[in-house]
C-alpha cells in the first residue's frame, strides 16, 4: 500500500494534467468601444507604477479619471476636480479637452474652458497634482482668446522638444504654438505665437518619430450625433514649427493632410485622438472618440493599433475596428 501522501500527490498530478494550463501565447482581444461611456477628447499618461490614467472632456462633470494596466480594462476612480476646486475663469463654461503630462515630477494638466460659441472669451488654463489620481490644484488661466489674439483658443497640447517646452492649441481658426517657461506653467517671457496649420483643424497632437514631427488633428464636426463628420488626419515635418505637409508635399497651412481614421458602418465622428502609447511588444496604440451608430448617445472611447508604413502612421481600414488583438503588457 502506498503511503497516504503519495496517493494524494498522485491524485493531484492527475487532476493537474486533466486541465490545460493557460497558454501565455494566446492572443487576447478587445472590442470597440473599449468602454461604452461618453469620454470625448481623451488624453492618457503612464505613471511611475506603470498604470495608465485616462482623462477626458467633462461629459462626466469635473473631468473623469479612468485607470488601467492594459489600455483595455478601465476603471473609473474619480474626477480631477470637485465643484469647489474646478476652474472658474469662465463661470458657466465646461472643461474641455484636457491634456495630461508629467513635467518636473508633477502631473500637469492643460485644459480649455468655454461655453459653446464663446470663441473670444474661452481660454486655456493649467492645473497640477503630485498624483495622477489627484487632487489637482488649479493654477488658473494661461490666456484667453482675446488676450492671445487667436479666436477659439481651446484644445491645448503640450510637448517637450529637446528640453524646450511648447504649447499648441486652436480650433478651426488656425493651429498655433508658443514656447513655455521652464516649469511649463506660464508662457516664456518675450516669445511670440506662431501658426503651424490652417483653419480646417482642431484637437492637435504632435508625435516625434524617426526624425519627423507628426501633426495629428481632427477635421469636420465633432458634436452632431450621427451627423458628425469628424475624422482624424495627419501631416509631418522635419521641424516642430513646420511646414507640415501631406504625402504630396502640400501644406497643412493650406489645409492639406492625410486621412488617418474616418467613419465606417459602425462608428461616425471619429476624431480627437490621444497621445500614442507603445505597449511592451513595441506596438503603438491610439485612443480617440466616436459615435456608435447602434447607440448614438455620447462620444464613446475607441482604441486602435497604429502601424508605420513608409514613414507614415496607418490604422487598418482607416476606420475603427470592431474587434482586435489587444495591447501586450507584461
Amino acid at each position: 500500500m502506498k503511503p497516504l501522501f503519495l496517493l494524494l500527490f498522485t491524485a493531484l498530478c492527475i487532476t493537474c494534467s486533466s486541465h490545460e494550463l493557460p497558454d501565455k501565447n494566446v492572443e487576447k482581444k478587445y472590442k470597440n468601444p473599449v468602454i461604452n461611456v461618453s469620454l470625448p477628447d481623451p488624453t492618457i499618461v503612464r505613471s511611475s507604477n506603470k498604470s495608465f490614467y485616462l482623462y477626458a472632456t467633462e461629459d462626466i462633470r469635473n473631468v473623469p479619471i479612468y485607470k488601467s494596466t492594459d489600455l483595455v480594462n478601465l476603471k473609473f476612480i474619480g474626477t480631477a476636480f470637485t465643484d469647489k476646486t474646478r476652474p472658474d475663469f469662465e463661470p458657466k463654461g465646461g472643461i474641455w479637452a484636457p491634456d495630461i503630462n508629467i513635467i518636473n515630477g508633477h502631473y500637469v494638466m492643460y485644459y480649455a474652458m468655454s461655453v459653446w460659441g464663446g470663441e473670444w472669451s474661452c481660454g486655456i488654463g493649467v492645473a497640477v497634482a503630485d498624483n495622477p489620481e489627484g487632487p489637482f490644484k488649479d493654477l488658473g488661466l494661461l490666456f484667453r482668446s482675446n488676450t492671445i489674439g487667436v479666436q477659439n483658443s481651446i484644445d491645448p497640447f503640450y510637448i517637450d522638444d529637446n528640453g524646450k517646452k511648447f504649447l499648441f492649441w486652436g480650433s478651426f481658426r488656425g493651429i498655433y504654438g508658443i514656447e513655455l517657461s521652464a516649469d511649463g506653467l506660464s508662457m516664456k517671457h518675450g516669445v511670440e505665437k506662431k501658426q503651424i496649420a490652417g483653419t480646417a483643424y482642431e484637437g492637435t497632437y504632435i508625435h516625434k518619430k524617426d526624425g519627423y514631427y507628426y501633426l495629428f488633428a481632427s477635421t469636420g464636426t465633432c458634436c452632431e450625433g450621427l451627423k458628425s463628420t469628424y475624422q482624424t488626419v495627419v501631416g509631418r515635418s522635419k521641424n516642430i514649427w513646420g511646414p507640415y505637409v501631406d504625402k504630396q508635399g502640400l501644406g497643412m497651412l493650406e489645409n492639406h493632410h492625410e486621412i488617418l481614421i474616418h467613419k465606417n458602418n459602425f462608428f461616425v465622428g471619429t476624431g480627437h485622438n490621444s497621445e500614442i502609447v507603445t505597449d511592451d511588444a513595441g506596438t503603438d496604440w491610439i485612443f480617440y472618440h466616436g459615435v456608435e451608430k447602434a447607440d448614438p448617445t455620447g462620444r464613446v472611447l475607441l482604441l486602435d493599433k497604429v502601424s508605420w508604413v513608409n514613414g507614415w502612421p496607418s490604422v487598418d481600414t482607416n476606420s475603427p475596428s470592431l474587434e482586435s488583438v489587444a495591447p501586450v503588457f507584461y
